[in-house]
C-alpha cells in the first residue's frame, strides 16, 4: 500500500510502498478518505516516544471498510465509518469500564500501532462508529483524538455550567475542542493566545474573551484551567485559579518539566490533574454531541503527497483547528 513511513526514530518520514495489515479475526480494514494531523507525528520523528519501526503515522482517520475479520458482524464492508483512536483489550475494559485507558493494554492508533496516513488502517471491530450524520469527512477526520481527549478532560476536571474555564493556548485541536464543548455546557470561556487568526477563530469556537498571552498576569479567576503549553505558560496557569481551582494537563508542548510553588497549592487547595485521549464511552459521548451539532474547526486541507507540508504548518504552531490529509491523490 502507499504510505507514509517512519523508517528510524529519530528520522524523517518517506513516502514508500509497505505491505498491507493484515486484519485478526477481531478487526476490520478501513480504506482512509482522510487523516488528521497531531502532535504525535511530530514526537515520533524525534524519538519521543519512538514507536516500533517501521512505522506508519496518523492517530486521526475516517473512511471505508474494505474487509472484515472473521469473527466481526457488527461492521460490513462499504460502512463509512470514523475511528476511536484509543485501542484496549478486552481484558482492560473489563477491569476498568469507562476508565479502560488506564489499564495497561491501552494502546494508540498511529504511536504504538500502525495509523491511518496511508491505503489501509487494521483496527479492532469494536473502534469504529458510523460516520456522523451531516459532518463532511474532512471534519470526521479532525474530531477522534482532538474532541475525545477534550471530553474526558472536562469530565475529569468537573466542569459544570455557570464555571469558568481558561484554556491556555488557543489553537490546537484539543483546545478548541474544549472550547467548543465547554460553551455548549453554559461555561464562561476565556482563552490566551498571541495570534490575531486564532482569536477570531476562538471567538467562532464559542470563547467569551480572549487575552494576549504575552500579558504579565492574566486577568482572569477560572474555576478550571486547561494547560497543554507547559512550562511557558504554567506560572501563569496556576496563578489564574481561583481557590479550590483545578488545573487539567493534557499536553506539554513547550516542554517536559515544570517547577511547582507548594505552597499556593495547599494554601489555595488546588488540584492538579492529568488527562489523555478517552474511552470507547467518551468517544460515544463525543458523536452525540455532534449529532447535536457541535462545531469542528478545520485549520487546512492537504493533498496526500503534501504530508511534509501539513507537518511543517504543525510544527510552525500557526494553525486554529485540525490539519487534515485527504487521500484523493493516495496511489493505491
Amino acid at each position: 500500500m502507499d504510505a507514509w513511513i517512519l523508517d528510524a526514530s529519530p528520522g524523517e518520514y518517506r513516502r514508500g510502498r509497505i505491505a498491507d495489515p493484515v486484519p485478526l479475526p477481531d478487526e476490520v480494514l478501513v480504506r482512509p478518505v482522510a487523516s488528521a494531523l497531531n502532535h504525535m507525528d511530530l514526537w515520533a520523528t524525534r524519538g519521543r516516544p519512538r514507536p516500533p519501526l517501521p512505522h506508519v503515522p496518523g492517530c486521526d482517520v475516517a473512511g471505508v471498510v474494505q474487509e472484515v475479520g472473521a469473527e466481526v458482524e457488527t461492521v460490513g464492508v462499504g460502512d463509512e465509518v470514523v475511528v476511536n483512536p484509543g485501542v484496549s483489550p478486552l481484558e482492560d475494559i473489563s477491569a476498568w469500564g469507562r476508565d479502560a485507558p488506564l489499564g495497561r493494554g491501552f494502546r494508540i492508533i498511529g504511536e504504538h500501532r500502525w495509523g491511518g496516513h496511508a491505503g489501509l488502517l487494521a483496527v479492532p471491530a469494536r473502534n469504529v462508529r458510523p460516520r456522523p450524520v451531516g459532518l463532511a469527512w474532512h471534519e470526521c477526520a479532525a474530531f477522534p483524538v482532538a474532541y475525545v481527549t477534550a471530553q474526558r478532560a472536562l469530565q475529569r476536571a468537573r466542569l459544570v455550567a455557570g464555571e469558568t474555564l481558561l484554556v491556555v493556548g488557543i489553537g490546537s485541536g484539543v483546545s478548541m475542542a474544549a472550547a467548543a464543548i465547554a460553551s455548549r455546557r453554559g461555561v464562561r470561556v476565556v482563552a490566551t493566545t498571541r495570534n490575531a487568526a486564532k482569536r477570531s477563530a476562538a471567538l467562532r469556537a464559542g470563547v467569551d474573551e480572549v487575552i494576549d498571552t504575552e500579558d504579565p498576569v492574566w486577568a482572569v479567576e477560572a474555576h478550571v484551567v486547561l494547560e497543554s503549553v507547559g512550562p511557558a505558560t504554567w506560572e501563569k496557569s496556576v496563578a489564574s485559579l481561583r481557590p479550590g481551582g483545578r488545573l487539567i494537563v493534557v499536553g506539554g508542548t513547550s516542554g517536559t518539566k515544570v517547577e511547582l510553588a507548594l505552597p499556593p497549592l495547599f494554601w489555595r487547595q488546588h488540584e492538579i490533574i492529568g488527562s489523555s485521549m478517552g474511552s470507547a464511552e467518551d468517544f460515544d459521548d463525543v458523536c452525540a454531541l455532534l449529532a447535536d451539532g457541535l462545531p469542528v474547526e478545520v485549520d487546512s486541507v492537504h493533498a496526500f503527497a503534501d504530508y511534509r507540508g501539513a507537518l511543517a504548518r504543525l510544527e510552525a504552531g500557526g494553525h486554529a483547528g485540525k490539519i487534515i490529509i485527504d487521500h484523493a491523490d493516495r496511489e493505491d
